[in-house]
């Protein structure tokens, strides 16, 4: 038996006839560009998120590329990110011509350490983007708390997060803007790149999306240079089926990842952990061991998918080299790149599958 380490067809079989539905209208329609199905995508997440504004994109990068630029910050700003994400986050503000400063993260919960913030902010700090990463809320009580003493704008990146909340409030609604992905593996993913921004503040979005159709109001009323991000129609409609699952996904997610942790809990790897009053949505659920490499050889063989997310940190990539980081300067994201391994993690994941896993482990 293969264990993958997601199955998307899966997924694809169980909501089959209103996908196939789904999509044959927009072509019947030919609504592949705007079209009411955009429209219909953005006011069902936002009433998902409990949100005013949601401003759907081409995919997670643009959206925080955008989102910074809608705030106004560029050249000679520092932006705070944490030091363990994927390049998204500190790639597009790069982008948009300010600097990304990284933080460390958390021991036990891979998100940014709020405690270490405050060393890091400077006069050029206009904004801290946290990322909820794995589907872990980074403590945002905390970093809005830090952002109004400081008066900065904070840019929640939530592209493995969706449904994640503190307190029952979901994340992406924390801060003064969020950014989401809907890149097919995620736990509400399209069939192709997809992205959206969601923001209270109806001055941003109004820019946002001016920004992403080529700076226009209205049809060929430029009024500044923006780009061409659109989130397409075949997309917009097949995230409007998946939409009313999502919260059934998440159960079948967390159910998934208990009885992991039951079954290795007494094994020599230290499994994710949440904090009182958060919900991990476990969009990867990722163990660390000091044998990581030769586990995952043992696994392969044994036809179990699995991957690392992420081999590298980021002030440890090629493009950052001329920096000159250090590992201490970074310690925990240094040291958790040698000992972090993603586990086959969906919805659909089954016993069989998941008692395959955790024999081959122990």
């Amino acid at each position: 038996m293969k264990v993958p380490f997601v199955d998307l067809y899966a997924q694809y079989l169980t909501i089959k006839k209103d996908i196939d539905e789904a999509i044959e209208n927009v072509i019947k329609n030919s609504s592949y560009i705007g079209g009411g199905a955009i429209g219909n995508f953005e006011k069902s997440f936002a009433d998902y998120l409990g949100i005013t504004n949601v401003i759907a994109c081409a995919n997670g990068t643009d959206s925080i590329e955008i989102l910074l630029q809608s705030f106004g910050i560029g050249k000679g700003d520092e932006v705070i990110v944490p030091a363990a994400s994927w390049i998204s986050t500190s790639e597009a503000v790069t982008t948009v011509g300010a600097t990304p400063v990284f933080v460390d993260i958390e021991e036990d919960y891979f998100t940014i350490d709020v405690s270490l913030i405050g060393k890091a902010i400077t006069p050029k700090t206009k904004a801290i983007i946290p990322v909820h990463l794995y589907g872990h809320p980074a403590d945002m009580p905390a970093i809005m708390a830090i952002a109004k003493k400081y008066n900065l704008i904070v840019i929640e990146d939530c592209a493995q997060a969706h449904g994640a909340a503190i307190d029952g409030k979901k994340v992406g609604t924390f801060g003064n803007a969020s950014s989401f992905s809907f890149y097919p593996g995620k736990n509400l993913g399209a069939y192709g790149d997809a992205g959206c921004m969601a923001t209270n503040d109806t001055a941003i979005a109004t820019k946002a999306r001016m920004i992403a159709n080529h700076g226009q109001q209205g049809k060929h009323n430029h009024i500044v240079e923006g780009r061409n991000s659109r989130l397409d129609g075949l997309q917009a409609a097949i995230l409007s089926v998946k939409l009313p699952y999502l919260q059934q996904w998440t159960d079948a997610r967390i159910k998934n990842a208990a009885f992991y942790s039951k079954l290795l809990a007494s094994k020599n790897i230290l499994l994710p952990k949440t904090k009182p009053g958060y919900t991990h949505v476990f969009h990867l659920y990722v163990i660390k061991t000091e044998g990581r490499d030769e586990l995952k050889r043992s696994l392969q063989q044994n036809d179990i998918e699995t991957a690392i997310h992420y081999p590298t940190a980021l002030p440890f990539l090629a493009c950052y080299q001329n920096r000159n980081f250090k590992p201490q300067d970074f310690s925990e994201a240094f040291a958790c790149q040698s000992k972090i391994l993603s586990l086959p993690m969906f919805a659909e994941l089954t016993i069989d599958q998941m008692e395959k896993v955790t024999a081959v482990i122990k």
